[in-house]
Order: C-alpha cells, then sequence, then structure tokens
C-alpha cells in the first residue's frame, strides 16, 4: 500500500500534475520526449515527472522497440485504475454495492427514485455555488460556463462552445469518470445515476436546455460526452 503522504507530495508539483491530467485527457502513451516537448522541459524533468507518477501508479510504463536499434524506449500512459485517498482508510466501495444491490432487488421504482435524488443532489450542489458567486447575472453564459467546469474540474469538463442558429451549443466530456471502478458490475445503475446529477447541476444554471448524451464508456467509448442546447 502506498502511504499517502508519498501521493500528496507526488501530486504537490504544479507541472507534475498538469503532465498527468494531460495523460488522462489523451488516453494514449508519450515518450518522455513528447512529454518535454509538451511542457516545454528537459527530457531528464519530463523522465522524473513520470518516474514519480509511476511510482504511485497513476502512470503504466511500458518499454517499446523504436524501429531503429538499440534500447527500447519507454511510453507512459496514464493507468485505468486511479487512487485513494481517505484518513482513516474507508471502504465506501463496499456501501456503493450494498446501495447497488438494494436498488437492483427493489427494481424499476427504486432506480427512479435514486434518479430523482441525484438529480436534486446536482442541482442543490450548483444553487450553492450560484449563492456563492452573488454578482453573477442570469445571462452571464461565459461565468455559468466557469461555473459549470468548476464543478466538476476533477472530473474533467472539457466544453466546447458552437453558436448555432436556435443559440448555443455546449459539449463537454468527461475523461476521468469517479465511479469507474464500480463499472464492471453496476455500469448502467452507475451510469443513469451520474448523468441525473449532471443534468440537475445543467438545469440550476440554464432554465432552458436540451440536455443529451452522445457517448458513454459504459458503450465503449473512450469518454463520456454531452450535449447541451442552450437557446436565445
Amino acid at each position: 500500500m502506498i502511504h499517502p503522504l508519498k501521493i500528496t507530495s507526488t501530486l504537490s508539483d504544479e507541472t507534475r500534475y498538469q503532465i498527468y491530467e494531460f495523460l488522462l485527457q489523451q488516453k494514449k502513451s508519450f515518450t518522455v520526449q513528447a512529454i518535454a516537448d509538451q511542457f516545454n522541459i528537459h527530457p531528464n524533468v519530463a523522465r522524473l515527472h513520470l518516474t514519480k507518477l509511476s511510482e504511485i501508479n497513476l502512470l503504466s510504463a511500458n518499454f517499446v522497440k523504436s524501429g531503429k536499434g538499440g534500447r527500447p524506449g519507454r511510453e507512459y500512459k496514464a493507468s485505468e485504475q486511479g487512487i485513494e485517498l481517505s484518513f482513516p482508510k474507508k471502504d465506501d466501495r463496499r456501501l456503493i454495492k450494498w446501495s447497488m444491490l438494494l436498488l437492483n432487488e427493489l427494481g424499476p421504482v427504486a432506480l427512479e427514485k435514486a434518479k430523482r435524488i441525484s438529480y436534486d443532489d446536482g442541482k442543490s450542489e450548483m444553487n450553492l455555488l450560484l449563492k456563492g458567486r452573488k454578482g453573477l447575472a442570469l445571462t452571464d453564459f461565459d461565468e455559468k460556463i466557469k461555473l459549470l467546469t468548476t464543478a466538476s474540474s476533477m472530473i474533467g469538463y472539457i466544453p466546447q462552445i458552437v453558436e448555432t442558429n436556435k443559440g448555443r451549443k455546449i459539449t463537454f466530456s468527461i475523461y476521468n469518470c469517479p465511479f469507474k471502478n464500480q463499472f464492471s458490475t453496476d455500469n448502467e445503475i452507475i451510469c443513469t445515476l451520474h448523468e441525473s446529477f449532471l443534468k440537475g447541476q445543467v438545469d440550476a444554471l440554464f432554465t432552458q436546455n436540451d440536455f443529451v448524451q452522445v457517448e458513454s464508456m459504459n458503450h465503449n467509448c473512450e469518454n463520456c460526452q454531452y450535449e447541451i442546447e442552450v437557446p436565445n
């Protein structure tokens, strides 16, 4: 087991954390030189950051032959499984397992109630953020996008805005699902509840919107991707 202090000290370096976020988003392997070029740092510094992230299991490192002879080089990729920090150690996954078993046991009525609860929770969380921004105008679109992004920065929203004839379309992806550890057994329920939570957040910001999931990791897509149509 990796000591929590080693994890926190590793991620406390800003450049190192940015490298980890970049690899999470890209979902592919990179050489030391590619990371050095991307962040404009010396390859030896890039190697140190990548090694430190590998030591706490956030990255996997594989030797790859270049095809030009010589020793194989290493390529680094974000690990599928993240890490958990808790003081003291907690066992939330077991509690989630019990909850999923209960929802399956009680059937569709229980799932609908759980969706309402997760929706209300998402809306409540966003309303709390709105209260903290008393100067935020209801029509301040850019500020609302910042709030939506900030609310789930660790999940990794990457919003893109497109102007349409009807208004604006917001497209965002989630590259680091907080529930991926439970995907192997309860993917349908978890994905449904997470989507309800996100819908609650969006409805708190935009009273009129068309919220649609267009890609899902549950259906073998690289990311979960959503589109939100907001009328003028």
